[in-house]
C-alpha cells in the first residue's frame, strides 16, 4: 500500500477518524515559556487546543514570543486534522516548538501561532509547571508515504 484513499481522492497522512474531535478556546491565563534562564514567551492570551486522546496544547501569538529564540529547522510533519507542521529549536533544545503556518480552515485559529513542548522546555500555566502524562505524547509522522513536503503544500493549495 502506497497511500490512503477515500473514493478517488488521496488522503494525506492517514484517513481522519470521524470520532476525533478538536476544540480551540481562547484563554486569559498566564502562560510563560522558559529555556534555562531565558523567557521565550509570556502571554495572557494563549489559545488552548483540546484534541481527542492528547494533552491540551497551548498556542502563543507570535507578538508574545521572543522570535530570536526560535531557530527554524527542516523537520516537518503532517496532521490530517491540522495540516503541515513546522518545527523550531530553542538553543540546544531540539524540536522544542512547532507551528502550523497555514492550518486547515477548521482549526484556523491556531494558524501561525506557536506551541511549546513542555517536556523539552519549561512551560508554566499560571505558575504551575506543565508536564505530559504517559501516553499523551504525539508520535510524529512524515508528511505521507513517498509524498514530499513540497507536494503536500502544493496539493493543499489546489484544494483551496
Amino acid at each position: 500500500m502506497d497511500a490512503f484513499y477515500e473514493e478517488d481522492e488521496r488522503i494525506m497522512g492517514h484517513a481522519a477518524d470521524s470520532y476525533h474531535r478538536i476544540d480551540i478556546r481562547q484563554s486569559s491565563r498566564n502562560l510563560v515559556v522558559r529555556h534555562h534562564d531565558r523567557v521565550v514567551a509570556d502571554t495572557k492570551r494563549p489559545m488552548v487546543l483540546y484534541e481527542s486522546g492528547f494533552a491540551p496544547r497551548w498556542y502563543v501569538p507570535r507578538a508574545d514570543i521572543d522570535e530570536s529564540a526560535l531557530t527554524a529547522v527542516e523537520h516537518r510533519t503532517f496532521c490530517p486534522y491540522k495540516g503541515l507542521c513546522s518545527y523550531y529549536n530553542i538553543d540546544d533544545a531540539r524540536l522544542a516548538a512547532w507551528s502550523y503556518p497555514d492550518a486547515y480552515p477548521e482549526v484556523g485559529r491556531i494558524s501561525n501561532l506557536v506551541s511549546f513542548e513542555p517536556d523539552i522546555v519549561s512551560v508554566q500555566l499560571d505558575g504551575k509547571q506543565l508536564h505530559l502524562e504517559p501516553g499523551q505524547t504525539v508520535i510524529p509522522h512524515g508528511p505521507d508515504r513517498e509524498l514530499t513536503v513540497d507536494e503536500a503544500s502544493e496539493r493543499r493549495q489546489h484544494e483551496n
